[in-house]
């Protein structure tokens, strides 16, 4: 575990991996912590890779500030980290909430990156999602970061994941009541109100860009993705199968796995891109296949697309 000063504030980070080798640097959702990345850190080190974690300002063991937490903050922060990465290949990415920052961070600081995966984010906020997060938000403020959790766990996540935790849900839950102050929530929840769409500045980002979205992401739904497929120029939109919003903690083994082969293709200089439209496995290893001629991706059941 490590400090980093921004300002008059502390932001806890952790390096993890080989001393030399390409980094992935990994951005939390809007109410994660650092150490949901475990199994992350352990997988991506073990095939050679440097991982950095963090928690963001307003999370976890970094400084809580209680007002005026902007989304240039984040952006900032996450500068100041990769600064600290010095010289070889760096990968970045974010799910949600940091897939969102990421984002940002990639459009404005692009040439510090060699490769960028979004992951179940957005650069619009559509008027479902905006009022989804006003929901949250509302919720938040009334009922508190258990009620946050209470709306969060079934809207992100399977009923398989889900069904053997359910008589043990306030032990899962009180981890993160007790690393994510309720305060600092939503501080964090508020910066979407300055919010400004990404779309037009999309076509900033020139690094190999691999996009990630469960097959069932309610939260941001396979539409929002497509802007970023059609917007980023060297981009593949992989479809996570049987997955949700947070399939990062239900398909931790896969999705790191897809990191490191993204990664190493980028490096080996075997990337595509191209603007493809890609299946993952249902395992690690497995084929990532692309999605069938003449359906249309953006539908939620097969459906042949219509001949002009």
């Amino acid at each position: 575990m490590a400090f980093l000063s921004y300002g008059s504030h502390v932001i806890r980070y952790d390096l993890s991996g080989p001393d030399t080798g390409p980094a992935y640097v990994l951005v939390n959702g809007l109410t994660q912590y650092a150490e949901l990345w475990t199994a992350y850190r352990d997988a991506l080190a073990a095939r050679g890779f440097r991982v950095v974690t963090f928690d963001l300002l307003g999370q976890g063991e970094s400084d809580k500030p209680t007002l005026f937490i902007s989304q240039d903050d984040h952006v900032a922060v996450l500068r100041l980290l990769i600064e600290q990465l010095g010289s070889g290949p760096i990968f970045l990415s974010g799910i949600s909430f940091g897939g969102l920052v990421a984002l940002r961070y990639a459009i404005e600081h692009g040439e510090t990156l060699n490769g960028l995966v979004p992951m179940s984010t957005f650069a619009e906020l559509s008027p479902q999602l905006l009022l989804l997060g006003n929901a949250m938000r509302t919720g938040l403020i009334l009922g508190g970061t258990g009620f946050l959790q209470d709306l969060l766990l079934p809207m992100n996540l399977s009923d398989a994941w889900l069904a053997p935790l359910v008589g043990k849900l306030d032990e899962v839950k009180r981890q993160g009541w007790l690393t994510n102050d309720v305060y600092a929530l939503q501080n964090l929840m508020e910066s979407f109100l300055e919010f400004k769409p990404l779309t037009q500045r999309l076509g900033a980002i020139r690094v190999p860009t691999m996009i990630l979205n469960g097959e069932f992401d309610f939260l941001t739904p396979r539409s929002l993705h497509e802007t970023l497929r059609t917007h980023i120029p060297d981009s593949e939109l992989v479809i996570i199968p049987r997955a949700f919003h947070a399939f990062t903690l239900e398909k931790a083994a896969l999705t790191a796995d897809l990191l490191a082969r993204f990664a190493t293709d980028v490096i080996a200089k075997r990337w595509i891109g191209g603007g493809r439209v890609s299946i993952a496995p249902e395992e690690p290893g497995g084929e990532i296949t692309a999605f069938p001629a003449g359906y249309d991706h953006l539908r939620a059941i097969p459906v042949r697309i219509a001949k002009p």
